[in-house]
């Protein structure tokens, strides 16, 4: 039987390698939170951490964009990579003018296979694609037919649509610039001109690969990209690997390097070069050597004019390539011929490892933090009985009278350890008084403060004009404000250690502290956006800032960046606050039932002679089960993070053996527990 296409593909077996990292990376910490939920050592705030995690590495995808101007092939080289398994083309690729609007191909569990497509008049509203995307009103829904590849490839034709408005509409719309007239459309007799129907495609379609975790970005056009702000300053910066396409024909043209200058210069893309169509380039006059010689140096110059490393430019014919995949693979040499496999083993070799260090890094700290709150827990809970086995020992051959002061001893002391929760509760006021000051810093209240004083520092002058200055100067605050929040937060981090040591000295608790969360990756956010964001206050793009609703379109946009960086922050300072915060309840009660333990075992003993040596039994018998779930706990964090770093090292994955729990350790509802403490 032919092997499908997309089972060979480097892209394909990189993602297969990515969801199978996945799943095993989800299974230890399943596990890992099951063994803790099992023995009831699972806080609230390692649940939330683990299920922050789990949720992370569920809806974790590997975003490709694909740039170019019109006729460079694009459609044709995102059919040939990802869809030829259909036996057709499913994104359209014919001459001229194909792909109208930015269109996003995905798969979400639970969607429906359909064409959702954004009306191109959506953009006189102002509102932002982040703002439109959960408005099921404003869309136009077409069904699709994933058993069908005729009529899937009917459907899309549909982002093809164009329509003819007046100019002042198509200025409105941002299509239309009097300044800039080498980039306008050419109007017709009629005085009308051509603008795309819709402002963006979403394909939410069953593909193996799309349902393995990829999306794909296929965006159109100049004019297309700088128009939406949103695909410059938030599709494209947050895509894993931007693949730019030109033609081998037409070389670097100007519009192609304005594009390359003007939105793919941030330093946060990975950005490969496909130089296309080298089918063209065939020449009967001339031998094969010659015409191979004609791409190289078509290649080289590519390269030099973009200022790229030749290795990350690939002359390739998507078309050839495609032809030959839709043979079911049956003519390799054809495939080889097309140059399309070493673009995709660079797209795999880039786009894996990188996504693979993120999970794992993130995996193995929960993994650390999990194992490392359970054990300090558990090693609590071992004490409490070593010094139970220790009292009871110390029973034989006691008086009726000294077993009744000692249960007295019980009581008084069980009385004495309550004052701790007026420490307790005094020190959690404290700690939330400070934790309102830290959302303070990074709410939107201030976010949306700052912007606005960014908006006054203009006094009404044009956006554009002194915008530079105001938005460094915001910029500079937003970083201040990370900074007081760090600083808070290590204050906080003080005063909690402080408090728990004094506690633990006081009452022989186990509290811990966790790492303190780091916010340098958001300081390092913010620089990105600084550099996205500030080219669009210097003179060359002026004439944006001037078009209608662009101004306002651009500082929504800013205002969600800079929102989502605050909010990721605050929320790792949250969760570092509810994991220093949730082990307090679980030791409180754990300690209660040790006194209430002893108070019992006491009494036991007390109205029966022979019961002294049986309690003296099952409190050993005890300390083997904890020593027990101590060897498990290890056992499974050990092999989760082993097989973390095993896939960390780009090894083949195989799932590391569990320890087995213990048959006669007591059966625990681990299912539901589970999923309570960490779905």
């Amino acid at each position: 039987m032919p092997v499908p296409p997309h089972a060979s593909s480097a892209i394909t077996s990189s993602l297969d390698s990515l969801a199978a990292s996945r799943a095993v990376l989800d299974r230890h910490v399943v596990e890992l939170g099951r063994a803790l939920a099992e023995a009831d050592l699972l806080d609230d705030g390692d649940a939330a951490a683990a299920g922050a995690l789990r949720e992370r590495l569920a809806s974790d995808r590997l975003v490709v964009a694909f740039v170019a101007e019109f006729s460079r092939g694009k459609s044709e080289l995102i059919n040939a990579i990802f869809f030829a398994d259909a036996g057709r083309r499913v994104l359209p690729a014919t001459p001229g003018r194909t792909t109208m609007c930015p269109v996003e191909l995905r798969w979400d569990a639970g969607a429906l296979p359909r064409l959702s497509l954004l009306p191109i008049e959506t953009r006189l509203q102002g509102l932002s694609l982040a703002e439109v995307r959960g408005r099921e009103e404003a869309w136009q829904h077409l069904p699709l037919d994933p058993g069908d590849a005729r009529s899937l490839a009917q459907a899309l034709a549909a982002v093809t649509r164009t329509q003819r408005v007046a100019v002042a509409q198509a200025a409105a719309l941002g299509f239309w610039d009097p300044e800039r007239p080498d980039d306008n459309p050419q109007p017709g007799p009629d005085g009308l001109v051509e603008v795309p129907a819709w402002r963006h495609a979403l394909i939410h379609y069953p593909h193996p690969l799309l349902q393995r975790g990829l999306v794909v970005i296929d965006t159109p056009g100049l004019n297309a990209i700088g128009a939406e702000p949103e695909l410059t300053l938030g599709l494209l910066p947050s895509a894993h690997a931007v693949v730019f396409v030109l033609g081998a024909d037409t070389g670097v043209t100007r519009s192609d390097l304005r594009i390359w200058r003007e939105h793919l210069g941030a330093r946060s893309l990975e950005r490969f070069v496909v130089l296309n169509k080298i089918d063209t380039l065939a020449d009967p006059l001339a031998t094969p050597p010659q015409v191979a010689a004609q791409i190289e140096q078509q290649r080289l110059l590519a390269a030099g004019t973009l200022e790229v490393a030749a290795e990350r430019v690939f002359a390739v014919s998507a078309r050839a390539a495609l032809a030959a995949r839709v043979e079911r693979g049956s003519d390799a040499d054809a495939l080889a011929a097309s140059r399309l496999p070493p673009l995709e083993r660079a797209l795999a070799a880039e786009l894996l490892p990188r996504r693979r260090d993120v999970l794992v890094q993130g995996t193995v700290s929960v993994l650390r933090q999990m194992r490392h709150g359970g054990l300090g827990r558990l090693a609590d809970r071992r004490r409490q009985v070593a010094e139970q086995l220790h009292e009871l020992r110390s029973l034989r051959g006691k008086s009726g009278t000294k077993l009744r002061l000692m249960v007295e001893r019980v009581d008084s002391e069980a009385e004495e350890f309550e004052r701790c929760t007026t420490r307790l509760a005094a020190l959690r006021a404290v700690q939330l008084k400070m934790l309102r000051g830290i959302s303070a810093t990074l709410g939107s209240e201030r976010l949306r403060a700052e912007v606005a004083a960014m908006q006054s520092a203009l006094a009404g002058r044009p956006f554009v004009l002194g915008g530079r200055g105001a938005f460094a100067q915001l910029m500079q605050r937003l970083r201040d404000a990370l900074g007081h929040a760090e600083a808070q937060t290590d204050e906080m981090g003080r005063m909690l250690e402080a408090g728990f040591g004094t506690l633990n000295a006081e009452f022989g608790f186990a509290f811990t502290l966790g790492p303190m969360p780091v916010l340098g990756p958001y300081q390092a956010e913010l620089s990105l956006l600084e550099d996205s964001y500030g080219r669009y206050f210097g003179l060359g793009q002026a004439w944006r800032m001037s078009t209608p609703g662009f101004a306002e379109q651009f500082r929504r946009m800013l205002l969600a960046k800079l929102r989502v960086a605050f909010e990721n922050a605050l929320g790792e300072i949250e969760l570092w606050s509810r994991a220093a915060s949730g082990q307090v309840e679980l030791q409180l009660r754990e300690r209660r039932r040790g006194f209430a333990r002893r108070r019992e075992t006491l009494q036991r003993v007390q109205s029966a002679a022979g019961e002294l040596e049986q309690r003296i039994v099952e409190v050993q018998q005890q300390d083997e089960h904890l020593a027990h779930v101590q060897r498990r706990i290890e056992g499974v964090a050990d092999a989760g993070i082993t097989a973390a770093l095993a896939v960390a090292a780009g090894g083949p994955v195989v799932p590391v053996p569990l320890p087995a729990p213990e048959a006669s350790a007591p059966a625990a509802e681990t299912g539901t527990a589970l999923h309570g403490a960490i779905a």
